[in-house]
């Protein structure tokens, strides 16, 4: 097997003949073992708090997370089956519905925790997730449209800076302020690999740091979790709440775990075990041994993710598998290392391992296009791949070829 593709004797002759999949089998199977993984860590650490905090049965998070995996496959299989050069057709009404949704979430939900504002209408529906998604895809074809004239400040970087500006602004307003940094870095990731000038992305980070300092300030949730990561660095002992029962559990596990679903923390105050601490009963349950192969699979299915892009046959399915990729795996990287005191505690989900609708549907989704993505490679011959991706400038006067700064695939 190899991209692919499998070697099967067949032919009536004795002869070997091949058949090609027209999808990439590695990430499909790393995707396959993750969610497994997920479900098995999701019964185990939702059994209880189904019954104490939410008052339902025991198994009624499990069940609804292998709903939300039904439901999200079959979205991800129409995708990889749907040629995305089309889905410019569908870029606008998706747009203007995510931003519908970020100002219905505020609208509704006027009060409460800043988790559940962070819902509409109390359900697993959190828009902020699906927001992300939008924005790498509505940004990949609004960049690719403007190859050409990237670098023209008020013709491009101002208008995607209004794009950009706009839906962070929404997302902080639900207070979600991981999702609002995930946002504008993605856009920075993407600005770059679309092949802008070196010096433009410096002056939109510096920009965005000068921005985003006072938000940070003004921000109270955001100030206090950066605070108490600070004092957790010079005294653990001092750090937050959250911070002390997630080391707890890592510590608990050592190297091998305590054994599935013997894990104690998520009866003892570990917040939310099933969905942004579950990294953390993973420790425990399995151990340092488990949470490396976890974080072995998020680095395979990145690879994937980047072989992908490496090899689409534009540079549209080029920033689309890199920017959704980069997406993913940044949120696995940084739930992952805040579970371990390597970062502040940001709340985001652990994509296709936390419990949790929106980020699971919208995970497979994206997979499913990425999917698409190496299945239009496949599908096409390399003469075809080398004419539709050839970047080389033959018409510099000195004859050499060069390589255009629109594109750093």
């Amino acid at each position: 097997m190899r991209d692919g593709t499998f070697v099967t004797n067949t032919n009536k002759s004795g002869k070997a003949s091949s058949i090609k999949l027209t999808f990439d089998v590695p990430m499909l199977l790393i995707v396959i073992v993750l969610l497994v993984y997920g479900v098995l860590m999701v019964y185990s650490a939702s059994w209880d708090f189904s019954v104490l905090i939410m008052g339902k049965p025991p198994t009624h998070i499990f069940v609804r997370q292998v709903l939300w995996i039904l439901l999200g496959s079959g979205i991800a299989i129409v995708a990889s089956f749907f040629d995305y050069h089309r889905f410019y057709k569908v870029l606008v009404p998706m747009g203007l519905l995510t931003l519908g949704l970020l100002i219905a979430t505020l609208i509704v939900n006027e009060k409460g925790s800043p988790d559940s504002t962070r819902m509409l209408l109390g359900s697993s529906i959190q828009p902020s997730e699906l927001a992300k998604a939008v924005l790498v895809i509505y940004l990949s074809f609004w960049l690719y449209n403007r190859r050409e004239s990237l670098n023209d400040i008020q013709a491009s970087l101002i208008p995607m800076g209004i794009i950009l500006g706009v839906t962070t602004m929404l997302i902080l307003l639900q207070p979600d302020l991981s999702a609002a940094i995930t946002v504008i870095f993605l856009g920075v990731v993407l600005l770059f690999l679309a092949g802008c000038d070196w010096k433009l992305i410096l002056i939109i980070i510096i920009l965005a740091i000068i921005g985003g300092l006072p938000v940070m300030y003004l921000y109270p949730t955001g100030r206090e979790r950066m605070s108490s990561y600070l004092t957790g660095l010079n005294n653990p002992l001092e750090s937050s709440y959250h911070m002390q029962r997630s080391l707890e559990a890592v510590i608990k596990g050592g190297w091998f775990g305590v054994g599935l679903g013997q894990a104690d923390t998520k009866f003892t105050g570990l917040p939310l075990p099933p969905t942004d601490s579950i990294f953390a009963v993973i420790a425990e349950e399995t151990g340092i041994i488990g949470g490396l192969f976890l974080v072995i699979l998020f680095l395979l299915l990145i690879w994937r993710g980047l072989v992908i892009a490496k090899r689409a046959p534009d540079q549209l399915g080029s920033l689309l598998a890199f920017g959704l990729t980069t997406w993913i795996g940044l949120e696995a990287l940084m739930n992952m290392a805040v579970m371990v005191g390597l970062m502040p505690h940001i709340g985001n989900a652990l994509p296709l391992i936390s419990a949790g609708g929106s980020n699971m549907v919208v995970t497979l989704t994206s997979l499913g296009i990425i999917m698409n993505i190496s299945k239009a490679k496949s599908n096409q011959n390399p003469s075809e791949r080398s004419s539709r991706s050839a970047v080389v400038d033959l018409r510099r006067r000195d004859g050499r070829g060069s390589v255009p700064r629109h594109n750093r695939f």
